[in-house]
């Protein structure tokens, strides 16, 4: 095992997916520090670009070294103190004049278990607020919900990746992993895979099928595969008699979806829905894995619903070596979304509106249960709401950009100009930090010690590899600071944090009490739950029984619904969005290495290029109901002709989320990003004599980097 002591090497994880690569830092003899990727069952010592190159930040001249403040509209250095000082003045004044969830919290799905749980005891504890939930509300919110509701429990990926491996075939919907996650598409190699996606991506092209949908059309198609199944005498009957409930009625639903109707609304054609079925139940062994594509839509929850039934009917969940999984995108998507971060829940995936949970986690905390809120808004009506009379008018954000990757961002950015109180705790100087009054540097994931719970729910370890630079702090040391000054006094030392997690979590459907540092050390990391140290651990969840009052999953019948908005005469395309290659969530980070080169861009088939008269490079503008946004077209001829892609890490004029919408699915609060009615036209060329400068128009609401907020 690596040294922690000298700090020259550490064994550790990288700081970007889900799929937590193994990596080992090295630090050289000029203090530059090196990355190698380390054996390990996700990446089997692979890493991609974005791996590589992920020490380039911990030297980057845009780290953040020193607390800012806001004078005269300007952020300037300032002394921590000073710094927590104001803050802590702040929050006290606006609870005093407006009410104790007059300040609210903010998280990331990137936070250590650690820090995901200390923000969630420092809102509850500290602020005694309800407002408080975190951007992993857009990103596995809808996949969760459908979890829950069928299996009684949420856990990513209820198996290990090496089941992926052994399976036969796999069906992908709505994911493209070898631009999000590349060494995992060494899993899916001799496997026979399908995927659903309206663009043949870069792991489309890898499939042996692909079903390429009309956009908010994956519903039907999954009610679709599910008619077929039982209409060829496909569905297991053994299983679904012994293990679920609810079939009747959801067969009753499906039967309206017949190929030919199917066909016709999906755009999918009739055989390759009769071929999917056959080819995953002709498996020994299947695995249907959802991710962003499909359930980032208002009817996300019932669309993920919608594929368990299937799964469901064909026998998948809980058998060796089959199943259903959701692909988690964030580094600590899974342990992010368990501890107490998000607005309905207490650590241990326990609900907030529980008395017994309420009772346990107070206990753990030393407070009465009566003082612990109640569960507050979801993450897109949080920050919608900010500065209003029924918002927040104050906020603190910890690892997130929500100027970026919200929806209707250039509306969230004016929400957060609106706000009387600003904190924003960062590496660099992101997006969202420009409009803060209060900036906080952080550590990197080299410079802290923590755990991380992977897409497979295998809890891992972060070690640090060295300090962080000048006075940055931990997230977890700002945290301790703040609730000390607030009368909560708690511990930085992630060690003694992730002891009271074990405790707060014991009992819960995410149970970690068995879990520690040296176990995750001696085994390679533990998954949960795992509720006492003589446990083993659950790699494979439901082989006897599911985590219902029953034992039995629950199908559930689901139907579908129209998007939030659908094309028309005035915007008569589907814009969809994502991730590339080169990039990572909102970009504040990748963004800024020199290695990952990246911009926004639109991408159109050549058909409609030729329609509008656009050329491959040049810039369209182009337009939904929330706003414009200007960057260059890139031909292809693997796109539907009536869809639009454009990738979503970027600022600015090419800011992809200044055009999404705000429709929410009504269970999960998951916000529609994967769907809206756009148009495109040509940029006009600049007239003479007009000033230069930008790719277009600046959108109501887009910051100026370095302007901040006035005074």
């Amino acid at each position: 095992m690596s040294s922690i002591v000298d700090m020259t090497s550490a064994d550790t994880h990288c700081p970007y997916c889900a799929l937590q690569c193994a990596m080992t830092l090295r630090t050289g003899a000029a203090g530059a520090v090196t990355v190698a990727g380390r054996d390990f069952p996700t990446n089997r010592g692979g890493l991609c670009q974005k791996g590589w190159t992920a020490a380039d930040l911990l030297t980057h001249p845009d780290r953040l070294t020193t607390p800012l403040v806001r004078a005269a509209g300007r952020l300037r250095p300032a002394g921590w103190d000073e710094a927590l000082d104001r803050i802590v003045t702040a929050v006290g004044d606006l609870q005093q004049r407006y009410g104790r969830d007059a300040v609210g919290v903010f998280g990331g799905g990137g936070l250590t278990n650690e820090k995901a749980y200390a923000l969630g005891r420092f809102a509850r504890v500290a602020l005694r607020t309800r407002t408080i939930d975190y951007n992993g509300r857009f990103c596995m919110s809808s996949a969760a919900a459908a979890g829950l509701r069928a299996f009684g429990l949420d856990r990513g990926l209820p198996f290990p990746v090496a089941d992926i491996a052994a399976a036969d075939t796999v069906l992908l919907v709505g994911a493209n992993p070898a631009e999000t996650m590349p060494p995992f598409v060494r899993h899916l190699a001799d496997r026979r895979l399908i995927v659903v996606d309206p663009r043949v991506s870069a792991t489309a092209r890898l499939a042996a099928l692909h079903l390429q949908p009309t956009p908010g059309t994956d519903l039907v198609l999954a009610n679709g595969l599910l008619h077929v199944a039982i209409g060829e005498g496909l569905v297991d009957a053994d299983y679904v008699a012994a293990r679920t409930t609810g079939y009747d009625e959801v067969r009753r639903v499906v039967a309206q979806w017949w190929p030919a109707r199917v066909e016709r609304l999906t755009g999918v054609p009739v055989a390759d829905l009769y071929a999917t079925v056959r080819q995953l139940a002709d498996a020994d062994r299947a695995v249907v894995l959802t991710a962003r594509g499909a359930e980032q839509h208002s009817t996300g929850t019932d669309t993920v619903s919608a594929f368990v039934n299937l799964a469901l009917a064909l026998g998948l969940p809980g058998r060796p070596g089959s199943g259903y999984g959701c692909l988690t995108g964030q580094g600590n998507g899974q342990g992010g979304r368990e501890h107490g971060q998000k607005a309905d829940q207490l650590p241990g995936y326990r609900r907030i509106d529980d008395p017994a949970a309420r009772a346990h986690v107070a206990a753990v905390w030393g407070v009465h249960p009566d003082d612990l809120p109640g569960p507050g808004p979801s993450a897109y009506e949080l920050l919608s709401s900010l500065g209003t009379p029924s918002g927040a008018r104050g906020l603190l954000v910890f690892g997130s950009n929500p100027v970026v990757s919200a929806p209707r961002a250039a509306t969230v950015t004016d929400r957060l100009c609106a706000l009387d109180l600003l904190v924003v705790a960062d590496l660099v100087r992101s997006e969202t930090a420009e409009l803060a009054d209060v900036v906080l540097p952080t550590a990197q994931w080299a410079e802290e010690d923590g755990t991380m719970t992977n897409l497979e729910g295998r809890v891992i370890r972060r070690r640090r590899l060295r300090p962080p630079p000048g006075s940055v702090r931990t997230d977890l040391a700002v945290l301790a600071e703040l609730s000390g000054r607030l009368g909560a006094p708690t511990s930085a030392d992630p060690r003694v944090v992730f002891d009271e997690l074990r405790r707060a979590s014991a009992g819960g459907p995410a149970d970690y009490a068995g879990i520690s540092y040296e176990r995750i050390d001696a085994e390679g990391g533990v998954f949960w739950p795992c509720p006492t140290p003589e446990h083993p651990g659950t790699p494979r969840m439901f082989l006897d029984r599911f985590a219902t009052p029953d034992g039995r999953a629950r199908f559930v019948p689901v139907d579908h619904r129209a998007p939030g908005e659908l094309p028309d005469d005035e915007y008569p395309l589907y814009l969809t969005t994502g991730r590339q290659l080169t990039q990572y969530q909102s970009g504040a980070q990748t963004r800024r290495i020199a290695a990952l080169p990246g911009g926004p861009y639109v991408e159109l088939h050549t058909e409609l290029a030729d329609r509008l008269g656009i050329a491959d490079g040049e810039p369209v503008e182009i337009s939904t109901r929330r706003g414009t946004a200007v960057a260059p077209a890139r031909l292809s001829t693997t796109i539907r002709p009536d869809t639009v892609f454009m990738p979503f890490h970027y600022a600015g004029p090419g800011r992809a989320n200044t055009l999404t919408g705000d429709a929410l699915d009504p269970t999960s609060r998951m916000p529609e990003f994967k769907l809206a009615a756009a148009r495109l036209t040509r940029v006009r060329p600049r007239a003479a004599g007009a000033p230069a400068g930008g790719s277009g128009p600046r959108t109501a609401g887009d910051p100026v980097v370095g302007a901040g907020r006035p005074a």
